[in-house]
Order: structure tokens, then sequence, then C-alpha cells
């Protein structure tokens, strides 16, 4: 009997319908005539679900007795024993009760699947083992009981049960997932729209790799060599050139015309290393590509047609986007170029576009990299035994009469070993003198330059001739080898800067005193200058040489464009080194602009913060403050008019209208010197630790009495707060709670324990807030809707905000669950109170003996 198959439904979070899902299926598979029985199936006391067992055979669940409380778990056992066709087991991350056979649910279905039951089950993809830093990131919480990844990526089929963060919250508030004592704290903390929306995003991106996996697998196993367009990829053929800049952006452009499309810019070297392009400008393209969202690649391959067209097929490409060769029209005589071939090679399944540009017939214009030498020691003993080592062999020779032929093996044999030692040269010379001496001393007639016999001339040809071609490929060899291994230091030295570049690890002085080091150079600076006849600035020096102020003044200059240089002081660099150079000092232009975009990015962020927060705080000086004092001097008027004699009730409501004028402007020069004080950065908390129901009902003084309801409880761990910040900080949040709630409907304050963290909760029945302008009423002088300005100048909210990041901490809106906004204060928890640790375990205790 053969392996069982295995069936997932997997979702991004509970609830979303996976357990209906697979019953479904479950019944669908009886009416077909298949033998399925629910091995084990949880329906969390959801009506619709438990439904849907209706008419399904269940195995008797096996209880366990653990510290004292019973718990059912699947009986294995007694599953085998019936051995159905195909078994529903929900919850595969499940860990077991102890004195259970294993450890872990999805090892019951190993074996249920080892003996030939076809399983479909359940699983959350925050229970994925690889995902659990992650998941613990968005939802604070570390999941205990995960299921290998393996065991899923193994499964037969993987289906992805997916439901909207905005659905699920709403099936949640109908009480369709939990019960309704715990539908509140559910929405608080892991039903959060946030966590939803990344949870969704995790299940979506793993699941797409998966059916990108299958698919590459499944054209491997079927040897699919044909272009499966199921989304558009385009090529860009990259030549090193200029015009490689070009290609991208047409491409981007392209991409960009339909869905999910993809740019792959691939850069084809020799494997011999004798051309290369300009490092500097494949910086250049790498960082183009990369920003404009594409992917660079370095394929080597000496057919670079054949190697493009290769690279293409096996990325499943769509397109192929070249440029118009920029070969002149002579060079046409060797070939048609790599355009042309590409074109007719491609087929009809993959385009190709060839796109002009400003280099088209110009030329090639790329550097030729130039073949390593040998080392002088190696050189100086190849022309050694070159040059001497016939005359010494000849004098050994004179002794021994051995015949031609073995005389010319042994100068053939000297004359390799000085291509061994010393490369072409030494050999070549070696094969003449050899040859010389052999016509000499050993070929007929003896001691003449003549030679009688036909043959011998032929056989001093053939021994010219290899000795010629040993040292050409000894040579050859050699030369490979040194520039394997320089080409190899190259790429590992720019493929580290650019990395950290593009990353933005690397600030301007690293990046020099990495080119110090890397060169062994004593100094190394960046100098600029405005124009032509301007003097040079240095923009960033390193190193403890002899400083410089021009370029011409150091041991090494590299130029970058017209008005910046790269300069070394040490010693002079070979002409080979000047290609990583140049890539080095492209990479610190571009640092030293991406320094001063940033800077002037900055300036400009706070000039025109400063620019809003004048304007603003003129328009609030000249209305909203206006306002109550206009009101105040009114009544002040009217209680000193000697004409009109007040009644007392009268006296008392002028009386109460100055005392609510000047309450008012005590509350807007508050909010305005606190919004001063965080704009100046003048702002320093004094952290302590503190019990969260020792401050906040303090912050409830300025509110109506019975306007709030107040939920923190004892237990509650303490928190690392500025007693002072934080009560204003509530003050602000309750009183923007109230003034927006409707009338008899009190505020709601709660505050709740999630991993290191304390949340306060601050929800309203409010009109609400849209999405879209959560994010703005956090700002400075913001007024959400159609709020009179005598409400105030808006920046409760702002000042709230500050002094909650102040101390560590968040603020940020939320939709509260059946229409208003609830304020969450996160908060820094200094760890569990001594005298409460008791109580919580247990607590836990009893609820993990309830459940």
């Amino acid at each position: 009997m053969g392996r069982g198959k295995l069936r997932i439904y997997l979702g991004a979070a509970p609830g979303v319908g996976k357990t209906y899902a697979m019953l479904s299926e479950a019944h669908r598979r009886v009416e077909r005539g298949t033998d399925c029985v629910a091995a084990f199936v949880e329906h969390h006391d959801r009506p619709r679900t438990e439904v849907m067992l209706r008419g399904l055979e269940q195995v008797p669940r096996r209880r366990l007795e653990y510290r004292g409380g019973v718990f059912p778990e699947m009986d294995l056992d007694a599953v085998l024993a019936r051995r159905p066709q195909v078994a529903l087991v929900d919850e595969l991350a499940h860990t077991n009760v102890p004195g259970s056979r294993n450890a872990e649910r999805w090892q019951d279905v190993e074996e249920l699947l080892a003996a030939g039951v076809d399983v479909i089950s359940t699983v959350n993809i925050q229970h994925l083992e690889s995902l659990g830093d992650i998941v613990e990131s968005i939802t604070g919480v570390r999941q205990q009981e995960t299921v290998p990844d393996e065991v899923v990526r193994r499964a037969d089929q993987i289906e992805l049960v997916d439901m909207s963060p905005e659905a699920l919250r709403r099936r949640m508030a109908h009480g369709n997932i939990h019960q309704p004592d715990k539908v509140d704290a559910a929405l608080s903390n892991h039903f959060r729209p946030g966590n939803l929306t990344a949870l969704r995003e995790l299940a979506l991106l793993w699941v797409a790799d998966r059916v990108d996996a299958h698919l590459t697998q499944y054209r491997s196993d079927h040897r699919v060599s044909r272009i499966w367009g199921s989304r558009e990829r385009i090529v860009v053929g990259l030549t090193g050139g200029p015009e490689g800049r070009t290609l991208i952006r047409r491409a981007a452009r392209l991409a960009g015309k339909g869905a999910g499309g993809e740019v792959l810019a691939v850069y084809i070297a020799r494997s011999d290393g004798l051309t290369s392009a300009s490092p500097k400008e494949l910086a250049l393209q790498r960082t183009l590509v990369e920003d404009l969202g594409g992917t660079f690649h370095h394929v080597v391959g000496d057919d670079i047609p054949a190697a493009l067209l290769a690279f293409a097929r096996g990325v499943n490409a769509t397109q192929i986007v070249l440029g118009s060769s920029r070969r002149r029209t002579w060079q046409y005589v060797f070939g048609p170029g790599v355009g042309a071939t590409v074109a007719r090679e491609s087929g009809s399944d993959l385009d190709v576009r060839i796109v002009t540009h400003d280099e088209v017939a110009k030329g090639r214009g790329l550097p030729v990299a130039r073949g390593a030498r040998l080392g002088r020691s190696r050189r100086a003993w190849g022309w050694l035994v070159g040059v001497a080592g016939p005359p010494a062999l000849a004098a050994l020779l004179s002794a021994v009469d051995l015949g031609l032929a073995n005389d010319m093996l042994l100068f053939l044999a000297l004359t390799v070993a000085a291509a061994l030692l010393g490369g072409l040269m030494p050999a070549l010379a070696s094969a003449a003198v050899g040859s010389l001496l052999l016509n000499y001393f050993y070929s007929p007639p003896l001691h003449r330059w003549t030679i009688a016999d036909p043959k011998n001339i032929v056989a001093l040809v053939i021994f010219v001739a290899v000795g010629a071609a040993v040292a050409s490929v000894v040579d050859l060899a050699a030369r490979r080898t040194h520039q394997a291994a320089r080409l190899r230091a190259e790429s590992e030295i720019l493929s580290f800067l650019a990395g950290n570049v593009l990353r933005g690890e690397t600030g301007l002085e690293d990046l020099l005193e990495r080119v110090r080091e890397t060169f062994g150079m004593e100094s190394a600076a960046l100098l600029e200058r405005a124009g032509d006849v301007e003097p040079w600035t240095c923009a960033g020096r390193v190193g403890q040489g002899r400083p410089v102020e021009r370029p011409d003044q150091a041991d090494v200059d590299m130029p970058v464009g017209d008005h910046m240089a790269l300069a070394l002081t040490g010693r002079v660099l070979p002409a080979e080194d000047r290609r990583v150079l140049a890539a080095f000092a492209a990479q610190a232009a571009v640092v030293l602009d991406r320094r001063r975009l940033r800077e002037e990015a900055d300036r400009a962020r706070t000039l025109a913060e400063g620019n809003r927060i004048r304007t603003a705080l003129l328009a609030a000086v000249s209305h909203d403050l206006r306002t109550p004092l206009a009101g105040i001097k009114a009544a002040v008027t009217s209680l000193r008019s000697e004409d009109v004699e007040w009644s007392e009730e009268d006296r008392a409501e002028l009386l109460g209208g100055i005392e609510e004028g000047a309450d008012r402007l005590h509350h807007l020069v508050g909010n305005l010197l606190d919004m001063s004080r965080l704009q100046t950065g003048t702002v320093t908390p004094l952290i302590r630790e503190i019990d969260l129901d020792e401050v906040v009902p303090m912050a409830l003084g300025g509110v109506p009495e019975g306007s709030v309801d107040l939920d923190v409880p004892e237990t509650l761990p303490m928190v690392g707060v500025d007693p002072g910040l934080l009560e204003r900080a509530m003050a602000n949040l309750v009183e923007n709670a109230v003034k927006y709630s409707p009338s008899g409907t009190p505020v709601l304050v709660a505050a709740s324990a999630l991993a290191d963290r304390v949340e306060v909760r601050v929800a309203d029945r409010g009109p609400g807030v849209p999405d879209e302008a959560k994010g703005r009423i956090f700002e400075p002088f913001q007024r959400h809707g159609d709020a009179p300005r005598g409400t105030g100048v808006g920046l409760g909210l702002a000042v709230a905000r500050g002094f909650a990041e102040a101390m560590g901490g968040t603020l940020d809106a939320e939709d509260t669950p059946g229409g208003g906004l609830t304020m969450v204060l996160t908060l820094r928890a200094a760890g569990p109170r001594p005298d409460l640790l008791h109580m919580a375990e247990h607590a836990a205790e009893a609820e993990r003996q309830d459940s």
C-alpha cells in the first residue's frame, strides 16, 4: 500500500473558514462514495461549523488525565484500526497532551499517511516554525505550537483560505469566532487590522512562493523549455556601455504597463576575462535597475547569444531588450552581431526588442584587460634555462653519442622547461638556440650550418614548432590563472562595496577608509570644485599622509565627472588596479550625493515644519485665543457697568463664563507651550516605575463625572514612564474622546498587558475617523471634519503622541468595533509585580485545567 496524500487548508488567522472548508470537502467526497471520517475536528462552539459535522462519521476521542484535568485527544489507534480512505484531522500544529503516543499532532498525521490513509488538515500561517520570529514581531506573542515547514511543504495540495481583515473583524464582532465575552479582547489584541493585514500578506507570499516553486519543478520535470508567459518578465542584455541605462529605463516602462511585471538586467562576461565592461558603468546600472525594482545578474559565458537566451528561458522571461549594435559598418564582416543572432534564435515564444540609443555605430570602446605577466623571478629562471641551457646540454652531449632523434628530444624537454618557468619568450629563445646547436653539432655535415638530409630539415622545423606551441600553451595557462585570481579578488571587493552602499550602510569616511586599506595607501581624499576655475575643496579625507589640495598633488587620482576626483597618496598604482579604483570613486560620489540630499531634505523638512507651525500659531492666536479673551472682557465689562442692576443669577452666569474662558485659555496656552517644548526637543522625561492605577484616575479630573468608564486591573505590571507626561497625555486623550462621544454614552478607558507592553485604550462611540485621516489627526493644528474653531487649536493629540514617544511608547488610532474611534497608548512594561506573581500562576493553572 502506498503512502497517503496530504491536503492542507492554510489560513492567515483563526476564523477565516479553514475547518468549514475542510468539512465541505469531506461532504463532497462522501457524496462521491469516498469512505471519509472525522478523526479529530474542533468546532470551537461555532454553530455553522458544528452543523457541518452532521452526517460525517466521527471517531470517538481518547481522553487523557493530566494534572487533575481530563483532556480529549485524537485516538490514533482507533483511526488506524478503522483505516478509512480519508481522515479529517484539524489543527495540524496542535501539541498533544503528555501521555499520547506522539508529542505533536503532525506526527500522528505522518503515521496515518505512512499507513496509506489520505489526510485533510488545517493550519494557520503563524504556526509555521520558520515564521515564529516574524509573527512574534507582528503580534507580540510567541507561538508555542508550531509545525515544521517541511511537513507543510510536502503536502500534495495546499489551499489558501483567505478573508479580508475587515470581513474577519466583522465576523469576530458578530460573535461567529469567539464567545461574546472574549470579542473585545480579541479585537483589541490579535485581531487588529494591522496584525491581520501582516499575517495575510505572510500567507499570500508563502503560498505564492510554493506556486512558483511547483511551476519551476513542473517545467524541470517535464523538460519544458518553451516560455510560459504567466507574467511579464523582461530581460535586459547589458554590455557595460553607457547605453545600458537607456535600455533599463525602457524595460521598466514596458514592465510597468502590465500587472506584476519584472525586470532582470544581465551582463554576460566571457570566461577568459580578456574583455570586460567599465566597473563604474556597471555599478551605476546595477544601482539604477535596483532603484526601479528590478534585479541585476552577472553571468559567465563565451557564447553571448546562447548564454543570454539560456538565462531568459531559465527565468521564464517573455521579452529580451537589447540595444542597437555599437559596431561600425566594417565590423559586420566578422558576423551578424549579438542582437541579430538572439532575434534569429529566440523562437516564437520569446520577443526581442532592439532599442536605439545615442551610441549606435560609434564603436565598442570597451577597455581590454591585459594579460597578467609571470613573476620576475620565474622569468629570470626561464631566460637562464632558455639561453644558457642549450649550450650546457650540448656540452654534456658532446661526450655521448645518443643519435639525432634522442638529442632533439632532450633539447625539446629543455624548451618545455623554459616555457614552464619563464613563459613564451624564454621558450622561443630556447627553441631557436637549440635548433642552431642541433644543426651545427648533430646534423650532418657536422660543424657546418648546412643540412645535407632534407629529413633533418623537417625534424628541426617540427622541433621549433612544437617548442613554440608548448610555450604558448604554458604561457596562456599561467596568464589565465593569474587573471582568474585577480578577477575573483576584484569581484569580492566590488560586491562588498556595492552591497554596503546600496543598503546605505557605508558613510563617506568609511568608504574612503576602505579604499585606503584595499590599495595600501597612506591617505585617501575626495576632492571637488564648483566650476572649472574654482579652487578644489575636500569633501572627505582619511589617513595620516600629507594633505592633498589638488588632484595633481596626489600619487594617484581618479576623476569622477568634471568637478570631482578621488586622490590617494602613498604609492603609484599599476594600471590594472585602476578599474576597481574607478568603481570606488563612482561609489564615493554616490555616497556624497546621497548624504547631501539627505541633509537638504532634513533642512527643507525642518524649515517647512517651522513655517507651518508659525503660520498655525498666528492663526491660533488671532482667532482661538481671541475668542475666550473677548468673552472674558465682555463679561467683566458687563459686571462693572453701573447702568444695569444684575441679579444674583445673572452675576453667577457672567462669572461662570469668565471662569470657563479662563479655563479654555489655560488649556490652550498649556498645549501651545507643550508643543513648543516638543518642537525644540526640550522634553526630558524622568522615567520611573509606577502602577497605572496611580496616574490614570488623576487624568480624569477635567471631564464631567460619569462620562468615563475606567477599567484598569490591579494585576497589570508596572510601567516605566514619566508620571507627569503620562497624566497630561491621558488627559488630552480623554478630553478629546469625551468631546466627540455622544451625550449619555461614556468613554471606555481600559488597560491590558500584551507580552512586554502595556496598552491603554481610550474608546469612544463618536463619528470615528476615516483610515486615510488617522495619521493626520496627530499633526499639530489639525481638526477633523467640521469641528468648530472654538473647540481648540488642534494640539491635544499631537502633544499626547509627542509625550508618548518621549517616554518610549507609541500612540495610534483604531476604529472602535461598532463605531467610533479608539486611541491605543502603548507603554513599556517594567516587569511583573512581585506581589501578584503567585496570583497569576494560580490563575493560569486554573484556566489550563478548565480548558
